[in-house]
């Protein structure tokens, strides 16, 4: 999704929409979706002509696309209050191809002639394609433990996916989440239209609200093409 404001910067929506009843992680329950005043009893409390609505949500923080910070592997990590806006907003990004690796892991071999120092690196795999089927949870693209490992050396500042998981969901120790975590490096999944994205050239942005003691919630996250 494309916007465009009165000074033709474009705007790119790279997140899913968060509706009632949607399915994000297999084994996760689906937000539920709610009205706690409606317009028509809040007529009651206000004046003539004047309503308002005020919605209600129940949903575990692993839905839609959303934001780890290190507290959601680490219990000493930085939490989402603590994390500084320079690691979350108005960052440098390089969208990186690499389609066509489905059940296998993501190499470092991707990754290279590209400089990722202070950036957040967005890796499209083109498996969003596949959002709301039953086909995204399972034989999905995920990152190696050596590109996790490249990717802190490199100097990343935040790195997103278009998939599940950025880790194989069949390795129980999570190496990527660790590593990436472990570095302070903010990790984003789920997300979308990456393929409206240029190689290099855009800021990009996933700020989640500042909930004390939690590690992750759903961002709104987009890029702004220069």
């Amino acid at each position: 999704m494309r916007e465009s404001d009165e000074r033709e910067s474009v705007f790119v929506d790279v997140s899913h929409e968060i509706e009632h009843g949607m399915i994000t992680y297999r084994g996760l329950p689906a937000p539920l979706i709610s009205t706690h005043l409606s317009r028509e009893e809040s007529r009651k409390d206000y004046g003539e002509g004047t309503e308002f609505h005020i919605g209600k949500i129940e949903m575990v923080a692993n839905t839609g696309t959303y934001l780890d910070a290190p507290f959601h592997r680490y219990a000493e990590g930085r939490d989402l209050s603590e994390l500084p806006l320079s690691s979350l907003a108005d960052l440098d990004g390089i969208c990186i191809s690499a389609k066509g690796f489905a059940s296998n892991g993501i190499e470092v071999s991707v990754f290279s002639q590209a400089d990722f120092r202070d950036k957040a690196v967005l890796i499209h795999t083109g498996w969003a394609e596949r959002w709301g089927s039953e086909a995204y949870f399972t034989g999905h693209p995920f990152l190696t433990r050596a590109s996790a490992s490249f990717l802190v050396e490199a100097g990343a500042r935040l790195v997103g996916i278009d998939s599940y998981n950025i880790d194989d969901t069949r390795d129980r120790l999570r190496p990527v989440h660790s590593i990436l975590l472990k570095a302070g490096i903010p990790v984003v999944e789920h997300l979308c239209r990456l393929d409206e994205l240029p190689v290099s050239g855009f800021k990009f942005f996933a700020v989640p609200v500042k909930v004390k003691s939690f590690g992750t919630f759903p961002v709104r996250a987009f890029a702004i093409l220069k």
